[in-house]
């Protein structure tokens, strides 16, 4: 049986931005190159990029000999890892890629090993070709970010290096900085100020500081159930987890959590959902999101505003979306828990007419307040899909989104990976902001600010 060496990279110029990959398929006997491939994939990130250089080299070993195995190398620690399923594959980009690539080879006969950049010279060298080519249009964009089968001998490599044409500009002096520090604002975005950041954890509600990218950053992230930092090689270096991201994962997705403006039944500490009279902001509701507007518009980095479709939050949207000069988009999943026959009432009058009831929602997410009100667990369902949503909408930019205590705390609490009796042990002032970046791993990181004088 024969078998191959895979050898595959990809870079994003901008992660995202323009990118493109390459591919060598050499024999594990001779060392002799048998198949090259290179594509320009238009505007994407370096991760997906990296998942379409494995793809593309597989298939390129596929057509050479269905029934050898395959030994990949690559100098991206994420793709290794989650191909290996030690890590998890979260990101919607890249799981329809990982799960082709699984497919091109019976389970078991493909095999994978991180290696430095260093060693990685050839595929580097092809990836980057395609993107000069591409960026000087001279190569159509790859459909899917997956391209179709890669050739045997692709003419992209041959005909670059006939013409003499090497990349201008090397992986190293595209990525990012080594390390940075995880803030809700790759360049100053979001709302700043004295805050709690808080460690970084799976953005859909799993255990904190799951390894998040390649060792190009020198620091994946150590987390039970994956490999030493010793076991990873002498590059790969263990830092914590709080505090710190990877250095090509590229701006997240950045969601400026706001609290709509008060209500008359704010002060009273009414139940106020979805379910009930919908009330307008009162005169100290509107005062609180013209402050907010102001602060907002001092920090020039919300790109676009998104708000609940209840009345509250639309009309603090619009305060603010005015004074940014941006649109306000609806987005229905935002909405505030539908609390039933709740509405409208205290704490202390739900204590006194629905005991037991309310014991039952204190107690278990799956509760529904009295009268057929949504429980917290199908709200946080309803959450999650709206962040997976907003996040795929809004990759890279800074959003601001207009909604309720219920739909921050859950976002919150996912990004935490907290339990659900955590949402009972948070306080959301009115007009008060939060902030969770969204990370291209599915990680994510919060800031908690609470109060909008922190923004001055």
């Amino acid at each position: 049986m024969r078998e191959f060496i895979v050898e595959a990279d990809g870079g994003s110029r901008g992660n995202p931005g323009p990118a493109g990959y390459g591919a060598v398929v050499s024999d594990a006997a001779t060392g002799e190159t048998l198949a090259e491939a290179a594509e320009y994939l238009g505007a994407t990130t370096n991760n997906v990029a990296e998942y379409s250089g494995l793809l593309a080299g597989l298939r390129s070993a596929h057509e050479l000999d269905p029934q050898a195995t395959v030994h990949v190398r690559m100098d991206s620690k994420l793709v290794v890892e989650q191909m290996s399923g030690r890590w998890k594959i979260k990101h919607p980009a890249m799981k329809p890629l990982a799960a082709e690539a699984a497919r091109v080879f019976p389970p078991g006969r493909v095999t994978y090993e991180w290696i430095p950049r260093e060693r990685n010279k050839h595929a580097d060298r092809l990836a980057n070709e395609a993107m000069d080519a591409g960026q000087r249009g001279e190569l159509g964009v790859s459909p899917a970010h997956g391209g179709p089968p890669a050739r045997a001998k692709s003419r992209v490599g041959e005909e670059l290096r006939a013409r003499g044409r090497s990349a201008s500009a090397s992986r190293a002096a595209l990525d990012t900085p080594a390390a940075r520090p995880v803030t809700p604002e790759p360049s100053g975005s979001s709302a700043g100020g004295a805050d709690a950041t808080v460690s970084r954890a799976g953005a859909g509600g799993t255990s904190a500081g799951k390894a998040a990218d390649d060792v190009r950053a020198a620091q994946a992230v150590a987390t039970p159930g994956t490999e030493t930092a010793a076991a990873r090689g002498p590059a790969a270096a263990t830092t914590p987890s709080s505090g710190w991201a990877p250095a090509d994962m590229g701006p997240p997705a950045t969601f400026v959590l706001l609290r709509h403006g008060e209500t008359p039944l704010t002060p009273q500490k009414r139940f106020s959902g979805s379910g009930g009279s919908d009330p307008s902001l009162s005169d100290a509701g509107r005062e609180q999101a013209e402050r907010t507007a102001a602060a907002l518009a001092r920090r020039g980095t919300v790109q676009a505003v998104v708000a609940s479709p209840l009345a509250r939050t639309r009309e603090t949207a619009g305060i603010v979306a005015a004074r940014l000069g941006l649109e306000v988009s609806v987005e229905e999943g935002l909405r505030e828990t539908d609390f039933g026959a709740w509405e409208g009432l205290t704490f202390a009058e739900v204590r006194e007419r629905h005991p037991d009831d309310l014991n039952a929602w204190l107690s278990s997410p799956d509760a529904e307040p009295t009268g057929g009100g949504e429980s917290f667990a199908d709200t946080a369902t309803r959450v999650a899909a709206t962040r997976d949503k907003l996040t795929a909408a809004y990759a890279g930019r800074t959003v601001l989104l207009v909604t309720h205590v219920t739909p921050i705390k859950t976002l919150i609490r996912l990004a935490l990976g907290a339990p659900p009796e955590s949402l009972f042990r948070m306080e959301l002032s009115a007009a008060s902001l939060s902030a969770v970046a969204y990370y291209a791993d599915g990680n994510a990181s919060v800031r908690l600010f609470n109060e909008t004088s922190h923004l001055r």
